[in-house]
């Protein structure tokens, strides 16, 4: 697997303020709301159900009572949650949540090094609401890829969250707005830098190989690897509409 560690910024004219904000705002919500994760019932509230999204309907099911497997101990697991607000929401309060320390770590170093990059190109509020409707897009990706092809029902009632799938379409922009800009990456445990068509192509080609595997009917590590792929394509199919008007940046240069 291929790690980015940093890229170029040395064409960078902006302060990626929004980018910035995106960061704060999934770390303050992961501390504060999440409790690093331990807080399950705001989670469960506030992700998005498959079959909430389907049906429209706010579903809340009772605590039940598992063995860990590690302790051997007892532990009760919050069920679904009420969800104060219209479930629909829940596509976007779930790109904001995550499941641990290491899902959170990892979203937000991707975000931190391609996201400022995207957001110079865009434009702040144009990078925002193209970071927004790629993670609604990939959020709903996940749900169509549940609901039709899933073979056991439960998987409509486990809660999905993340900022995976709007990193995705980030990723997306990256790609096709700075395919040759070098990006130094960790790979087999040896730094190199590589053109960002290399780094991101191959992260896809994983999250492609791994989707296919889910949609056969085998759930991996509980990712949601059809949200990253929905959230990919979204931005693939999206990024020239966002950057309609917004010269090269060697204009930018020149100017």
């Amino acid at each position: 697997m291929v790690l980015p560690l940093y890229d170029d910024n040395s064409d960078r004219l902006t302060t990626p303020v929004v980018n910035y904000v995106l960061i704060a705002i999934n770390i303050l919500v992961f501390v504060f709301l999440q409790g690093l994760g331990s807080n399950d019932k705001f989670t469960n509230a506030f992700a998005t159900v498959p079959e909430e999204i389907v049906t429209g309907k706010d579903v809340v099911t009772p605590d039940h009572a598992a063995i860990d497997p590690e302790t051997g101990r007892r532990v009760v697991i919050p069920g679904l949650q009420p969800t104060p607000f219209s479930v629909y929401l829940t596509l976007i309060t779930s790109m904001f949540m995550h499941g641990g320390i290491a899902h959170i770590a990892g979203n937000m170093l991707f975000l931190w090094i391609f996201g400022d990059n995207v957001e110079d190109r865009m434009g702040r509020l144009r990078y925002l609401i193209f970071y927004l409707v790629c993670g609604v897009v990939a959020a709903l990706s996940q749900v169509f890829a549940t609901y039709a092809l899933s073979s056991d029902s439960r998987a409509l009632f486990i809660p999905s969250l993340g900022a995976s799938g709007a990193i995705s379409g980030v990723l997306a922009a990256y790609l096709l707005l700075f395919p040759k800009k070098r990006v130094v990456v960790l790979l087999l445990r040896f730094l190199t830098a590589v053109p960002a068509w290399v780094a991101i192509g191959m992260w896809f080609a994983f999250q492609l190989i791994s989707a296919t595997g889910m949609l056969g009917g085998s759930q991996t590590g509980g990712v949601a690897y059809a949200a990253h792929v929905g959230g990919f394509i979204a931005g693939l199919l999206l990024v020239h509409l966002f950057t309609i008007g917004r010269p090269p940046r060697q204009y930018f240069r020149q100017a």
